[in-house]
């Protein structure tokens, strides 16, 4: 388990009592136990390590670092483009690739490339483009409408991942030279996050609309107005973001700089515990920001204006979990969403975590794209997070389950298709859709190596 300074726990005695499993409640840990030694797994591994090195694209007139993609060159989709946290996740199962391929740094100009690539398109703003396109257009090419010059903070960019992946590799490779003359590029960006994508009343941060959200059509935020969702999964992708920043600032000598953006992180956890948590359930959820402002004139509300700044909204989504991922929740918390995380009923699948409780009205599997299915399906990403949350705060039988339990779906999708697949039924591990994509899935080499007791490189 991580350290209390990495964990920026609130530490105390929780007096919470651990809810455990009993043999009803979950799957049995034999049944998805896997040995690493297994064919099947042997003829993973060997895939995704023979496969990473085609996710890597030259550089181009208009991006001009290499980057990583998310699958190979003949690949129907993703095969050409720069995506914003999907070239993130690739690249952290790159740097493990490059341990098992006993080359370290072979993949690292691409994985900073895409990050530079990126710094190199924010604007004197501080709007990163989500995708861009090897010709040099962003999104606009795709909806004219979408980017009005007349209102350039009215649509998402960027998710705040870029610090991130810079620490990342800085930490693996103790050089920041290279993104030294980014850094101001890189303080615009989050700058424009904190100044024009955050609620006053809350200090919470929300989607613009819910267009290119990364998990595309989760209720809490898909068919939403505009402005009105502070997701969890949003807010615990910036906690982390701000406390990157910090110690990039640190690691270049900017001592002041470092401990005002970790401030400025503890605010946002102080934020989400205020406002996301709840109580009653255990967890968090996003919120609700849709509430007509308060006007005492109002004859209806004179008496008794509301007092609270949003709502709860109690959709069970696994997003719920990117907060155990982030380091938010206090011990406490954590054993509390850990025994929801295992109840069979709602999440805790055959071959992993559905990314939308099976109880919800809105759960289905089914194949979908723009906006691609996470009502329910099995995904690479998300497998990986909850695991890394379940390990990080010490649940280490449940990462080893939930590590074995994705590892099978995929050994087994390849050796059935001779390829990985983007989503998966959750209880019979059949593919949903998207032959041939790589991406996050390669994820899985971190789980197993991890598993073989071998030296392992994690996302910052």
């Amino acid at each position: 388990m991580m350290s209390s300074s990495q964990m920026d726990f609130n530490r105390g005695d929780c007096g919470c009592v651990d809810h455990g499993r009993s043999h009803d409640d979950r799957y049995d840990h034999a049944q998805s136990a896997v040995s690493m030694q297994d064919s099947s797994v042997l003829g993973l591994k060997e895939y995704i390590t023979g496969q990473a090195s085609l996710m890597v694209r030259s550089a181009t007139d208009a991006l001009p670092h290499p980057y990583v993609v998310p699958s190979t060159p003949d690949s129907p989709i993703y095969s050409s483009d720069l995506w914003d946290w999907d070239s993130w996740w690739a690249s952290v199962a790159m740097t493990q690739i490059e341990l098992d391929l006993d080359d370290d740094g072979c993949f690292l100009e691409a994985t900073q490339g895409s990050i530079l690539d990126f710094l190199d398109r924010t604007d004197d703003n501080g709007i990163t483009p989500i995708m861009l396109y090897p010709n040099g257009k962003g999104f606009e090419s795709v909806d004219p409408t979408l980017f009005d010059e007349e209102h350039p903070f009215d649509q998402n960019m960027h998710k705040p991942i870029l610090a991130q992946a810079a620490a990342m590799l800085i930490q693996q490779h103790g050089d920041a030279s290279w993104i030294a003359d980014r850094i101001d590029a890189l303080e615009r960006f989050l700058t424009c996050y904190l100044t024009h994508h955050v609620h006053k009343e809350t200090g919470l941060a929300y989607w613009q609309t819910d267009f290119a959200v990364g998990v595309d059509n989760d209720p809490s935020i898909f068919f939403r107005p505009d402005k009105s969702a502070a997701s969890i999964f949003l807010n615990s992708l910036l906690y982390r973001e701000l406390m990157a920043f910090g110690y990039i600032l640190e690691t270049l000598g900017k001592v002041d700089e470092s401990i005002a953006w970790r401030e400025k992180a503890r605010a946002l956890r102080d934020a989400i515990n205020t406002y996301c948590w709840d109580e009653r359930d255990g967890t968090y959820y996003s919120v609700d920001l849709n509430l007509r402002p308060v006007d005492e004139s109002r004859w209806l509300h004179h008496g008794a204006p509301r007092s609270w700044p949003c709502l709860l909204m109690r959709i069970d989504s696994w997003s719920s979990f990117a907060a155990l991922w982030a380091g938010i929740p206090d011990e406490c918390q954590a054993k509390r969403m850990v025994g929801r995380y295992r109840e069979t009923a709602t999440f805790n699948a055959r071959y992993g975590v559905r990314t939308l409780s099976r109880l919800e009205p809105q759960y289905m599997v089914r194949s979908s794209n723009n906006p691609s299915c996470w009502l329910g399906p099995i995904w690479g990403v998300s497998n990986y997070m909850v695991f890394r949350g379940l390990q990080k705060y010490g649940f280490l039988e449940d990462a080893r389950e939930l590590a074995c339990k994705t590892i099978r779906l995929f050994a087994n999708d390849f050796a059935a298709t001779g390829c990985l697949h983007e989503y998966y039924d959750p209880d019979t591990g059949e593919p949903v859709m998207t032959a041939g994509f790589q991406n996050w899935n390669f994820l899985a080499v971190i789980m197993i190596d991890w598993l073989d007791g071998k030296p392992v490189r994690y996302e910052f």
